[in-house]
């Protein structure tokens, strides 16, 4: 059979015994090949583009001559062979050298090149090593010397340290290696064949090895087929030259250079091995490019579908295995896709856990690992520890377990830890303390301490901070001040205050005089050029002695000086402090809202505030009455 037929017949075969869903695959285009169904890569030449090995090549040391006979059918006479043809081959000459190369390029375009062995050599080893293991279907040999009498194929699984036989090929099975033709010994062992082992014809004789039967349909991506067309390495034995029978009938011919053997392609068909989850492949780590670039190159790194990973799919993608790897069906076309773990986007990867994949009856085993945003569970189904989550968020959002911020004084402990309510952030408060962070004591307690609040010693109220019993109206001033206005207002806002945060006229109002300001007279109001009109919310406060720092939330700017680079957010104010008199004017509460109006210390930089500041507290309507009076009367925008 000539090549070019004998290449169509393997063809049309691999397409067939490959996959028999396969087909139903290509007809839906190139861009669903792998879309719901089992796909693999295209069959192509292993040894092409890559380097072949030989122990010999002719003309290594010098040039030497050789003869061969092109002979390539069976004599029918005695003068029906041509005279021998002799040339000389030298590895250093281009036009003369024979390298082992030449058996993998390729046969359309290079139709003429081979490799030829030492003359005299008896016994010759071809080998191929691939970078990764691939799916190997074919071997095709093209002799350009006669055929090896007897010679054997090897392959191996892992990289050349085991190798195995799975062909002997001879002209007399039972001579050479003890063998009955075509039958194993033992079983899973390699059969002998005398078929591809003729000294005729002199001239491209072929020697064909298929791994599967080509009247079998077997599944590829099986573990039976995979153990059987998995290789490695490939190895070719030459063990017994035959001499061409033109060289007994020509004259002279006897004593003419012919020992030696010479291939014209060394064929080896195979595909990626990507377990039916790859249409095309690229370059695997360790690939040594051949002499000669192939634009037709069959690479061994799988571009995974059906969320697999690995060089050949071979396992799950790491957000994907909720269920147990598989390989596709490549009878069925079955795609047996890896299904995405239920991680709720907290997590990067999970495992597949056996146990739990038995236990809710095989329909789901994956355990997200290493749960992020502040999430832990099987599933990060959970906020960990010290975090709760927040109803307004959706569940799979990146911000949707926030942290507890439970004092961790006023707060009860658990494991070392301070947690709260996991569905709500409510903490759980000692004794005597109150508010959504346990950080202040209850109304008529006082003492802040890790062991709670303890009730006050007095008939109508105490300091909270100090125990002190004061009278009603004092009381009222005590508790507006550590962020309890009234019976309950809404102060989610209001910042955690330490006593030491506490200045001004709060203990010594009896020393203290501060004037309100008052809008009744605009004129008084534009004259002052105030710097700046700001509405905040007192945060808090430190008495410095010499002056006062506090921080306040800017709620709305009403005017600013054109040099001021005032913004929404929070600054510090600088009021004077007559610590002589044992107060601060203005006064300034934390946790309440005020107009303020003042200068700029132009040398310090400062928002000063002093006697001739305008503080007022703050009510809706006051903010038109003063953009009337800054805009109107003043005349300022």
């Amino acid at each position: 059979m000539r090549l070019g037929a004998l290449l169509v017949f393997i063809l049309m075969w691999a397409s067939s015994s490959l996959s028999a869903g396969l087909s139903n695959v290509r007809d839906a285009g190139p861009q669903r090949r792998c879309f719901d169904r089992a796909c693999n890569p295209r069959i192509g030449n292993l040894a092409l583009g890559r380097v072949l090995s030989t122990q010999s090549v002719c003309g290594s040391n010098s040039s030497e001559r050789f003869c061969f006979f092109k002979q390539s059918a069976r004599p029918r006479g005695k003068q029906s062979c041509s005279a021998a043809k002799c040339a000389r081959c030298d590895a250093a000459a281009p036009g003369q050298a024979h390298p082992a190369a030449a058996m993998s390029d390729s046969s359309f375009r290079h139709p003429d090149t081979w490799w030829q062995s030492a003359e005299g050599v008896e016994e010759e080893t071809l080998q191929l090593d691939l970078e990764t293991k691939f799916l190997f279907t074919h071997l095709i040999l093209v002799f350009r010397s006669p055929r090896p009498a007897a010679m054997l194929l090897e392959r191996s699984q892992d990289f050349g340290r085991t190798w195995r036989t799975i062909r002997y090929f001879a002209h007399d099975c039972e001579t050479m290696f003890g063998l009955a033709e075509g039958l194993p010994v033992g079983e899973g062992a390699a059969t002998c064949t005398s078929k591809y082992s003729g000294a005729l014809p002199c001239t491209r004789g072929e020697v064909i090895y298929r791994a599967l039967s080509p009247w079998h349909s077997v599944d590829p991506y099986g573990l039976a087929a995979q153990n059987q067309l998995a290789v490695t390495n490939l190895r070719v034995r030459l063990l017994r030259r035959q001499q061409c029978p033109c060289q007994a009938k020509r004259r002279g011919a006897a004593a003419l250079p012919m020992e030696h053997y010479a291939i014209y392609d060394f064929i080896v068909k195979g595909s990626c091995l990507c377990n039916g989850h790859a249409d095309h492949c690229v370059p695997a780590q360790g690939y040594r490019p051949g002499p000669e670039k192939a634009s037709s190159m069959v690479h061994g790194k799988c571009v995974c579908r059906h969320n697999t990973a690995g060089d050949h799919c071979e396992r799950c993608a790491p957000l994907y295995n909720d269920l147990p790897w598989q390989a596709a069906n490549g009878i069925m076309g079955t795609p047996h896709a890896c299904q995405k773990c239920k991680c709720g986007g907290h997590a990067r990867s999970c495992r597949f856990s056996r146990g739990l994949w038995l236990a809710t009856g095989r329909r789901r085993g994956g355990v997200c690992n290493d749960c992020l945003h502040n999430t832990e569970g099987r599933h990060c189904q959970n906020c960990k520890r010290g975090f709760y989550r927040d109803p307004s968020r959706p569940k799979t959002a990146p911000d949707s377990c926030k942290r507890c911020f439970c004092h961790p004084v006023g707060s009860v402990p658990s494991g070392g830890g301070t947690p709260c309510d996991p569905s709500s952030g409510k903490c759980t408060c000692k004794p005597g303390v109150e508010g959504p962070h346990c950080d202040k004591c209850i109304r008529g307690y006082w003492g802040f301490h890790e062991y709670g609040c303890r009730p006050c010693d007095c008939a109508g109220g105490c300091d909270p901070y100090t125990g002190d019993c004061v009278s009603g109206s004092d009381v009222e001033v005590l508790y507006a001040a550590a962020g309890n206005p009234g019976n309950g207002s809404d102060n989610s806002e209001t910042a955690l205050f330490r006593v030491e945060e506490l200045f001004s006229a709060l203990h010594h109002s009896e020393k203290c005089e501060c004037i309100e300001g008052n809008l009744g007279s605009p004129k008084w109001f534009c004259v002052a050029k105030f710097d700046y009109v700001l509405v905040v919310k007192v945060m808090s406060a430190h008495d410095k002695g010499s002056h006062a720092e506090v921080e306040v939330k800017i709620k709305k700017i009403l005017h600013q000086n054109p040099r001021l680079k005032i913004q929404q957010g929070s600054v510090t104010l600088y009021p004077e402090s007559w610590t002589v008199q044992g107060c601060t004017c203005p006064i300034l509460n934390p946790g309440y809202e005020y107009v303020v109006a003042g200068h700029k210390n132009w040398k310090t930089g400062r928002l000063a505030m002093n006697t001739r500041s305008f503080v007022k507290p703050w009510k809706t309507s006051l903010g038109p009455k003063l953009l009337h009076i800054i805009r109107k009367d003043c005349g300022r925008r």
